[in-house]
């Protein structure tokens, strides 16, 4: 086999393996009513249920339908997984695996839950982030990896092209 497929099905596992694992312990160790837990004055344990996409957007658009959004999202862990077998550099290959293998981790628990089981909650005062899971956390992470390689991937290019 193989080490880039290996890197990106390792990277996928990961992300896909600590996101069911931190769910399951949320959802079966730690979330008993009450459904709130003070960690912090600006970090809480809260769970909740997201039938939306990212942050509950559209969250009434696939009601009834939430075996199209798991196609759809399916077909997309897909194209990325495929994207990072492909790609040459290794920022970019590790961003894409991460972003695929939330995006799994997320998707899965839609299939199973018929909802994604977030619990994550940032605040300040009454202001909350919406809340999110470690899934969402690899897949920000891997944008800002990929964002990150292709800008530097930029710089390189222009700089090739200013040499004499």
């Amino acid at each position: 086999m193989r080490p880039v497929f290996l890197q990106v099905v390792l990277v996928m596992m990961v992300a896909f393996a600590a996101d069911q694992a931190s769910k399951w312990i949320i959802l079966t160790q730690i979330m008993h009513p009450p459904h709130m837990i003070e960690v912090t004055p600006f970090f809480n344990l809260r769970l909740g249920f997201n039938t939306g996409l990212s942050f509950g957007l559209f969250e009434g658009a696939f009601a009834g339908r939430q075996e199209l959004l798991i196609l759809i999202t399916l077909a997309i862990i897909v194209a990325i997984a495929y994207w990072a077998f492909r790609v040459r550099v290794a920022l970019e290959r590790f961003g894409l695996a991460m972003i695929a293998g939330g995006a799994l981790g997320n998707n899965i628990d839609r299939w199973l839950r018929g909802a994604v089981t977030d619990f994550l909650d940032i605040h300040w005062g009454d202001w909350h982030w919406p809340a999110f899971n470690i899934a969402d956390i690899f897949i920000s992470f891997g944008v800002v990896l990929f964002l990150v390689s292709s800008l530097r991937g930029e710089k390189e290019e222009a700089r090739k092209e200013e040499a004499p």
